[in-house]
């Protein structure tokens, strides 16, 4: 189970799903504080209050910088001692919290943990979302909370790397979201941490994804 992420994860996150500005910040042609602002929205909202501005122009940049450093590391594999897992049949469910009492909340983790221990869990300032396996007691759990908004997308996969303390995550988040969009490989979304990244992807890409990373692992 997770908790919020940095302003540096959000950013990371936000930049890897957005395909037009990653190539634009991976090609160094965007202006950092031009991109802060256009973000500064969807950062406050994830990590759930008012961000400085300078804060995310910070975070763009290391970001960006992390692409140059890659390619003074390649005598030295990236995702070397990472660790890597592969589930299919995952669903994601995001949930308004505008729609949930306290209790009906701790009612719902208390479900999830029921039926699926190894689910992952992100909260958001107006919502919260789960990844879990696309089980009947899941199923049957959304029906129970029917009358609650909530948004769930099947036929999903997630690939989770976790990295050794000794690496640089800026480095290992750049690298894996570039050789993977060269692959023509789309994320669904991508979650990271302090020690891991979870990628979501659509089931008919994961194998794929996963022999890939699991080459760069092996290198």
């Amino acid at each position: 189970m997770r908790t919020s992420l940095s302003v540096p994860d959000t950013v990371r996150e936000i930049i890897t799903k957005n395909r037009s500005i990653y190539d634009c910040v991976k090609m160094d042609l965007v202006n950092y504080t031009a991109l802060a602002v256009k973000i500064q929205k969807e950062v406050e909202a994830q990590i759930g209050g008012p961000v400085n501005l300078n804060t995310i122009v910070v975070a763009v940049k290391r970001y960006a910088d992390s692409f140059e450093k890659k390619d003074d590391v390649q005598s030295e594999p990236v995702l070397k001692n990472a660790r890597l897992s592969l589930t299919d049949g995952i669903m994601d469910i995001k949930f308004s919290s505008q729609d949930f009492a306290m209790e009906d909340a701790m009612v719902l983790m208390d479900g999830f943990t029921r039926v699926d221990p190894d689910y992952e869990f992100f909260r958001f300032t107006d919502s919260f979302r789960f990844l879990t396996e696309d089980i009947s007691g899941v199923r049957e759990l959304l029906e129970s909370f029917s009358s609650h908004k909530n948004f769930s997308q099947t036929g999903l996969a997630k690939i989770s790397i976790h990295i050794p303390q000794s690496e640089n995550e800026s480095d290992v988040v750049s690298y894996v979201s570039e050789i993977l969009h060269d692959s023509g490989i789309e994320l669904v979304n991508a979650f990271f941490g302090q020690d891991d990244i979870v990628l979501v992807l659509h089931e008919k890409d994961a194998a794929r994804a996963y022999e890939i990373l699991r080459v760069e692992i092996s290198r």
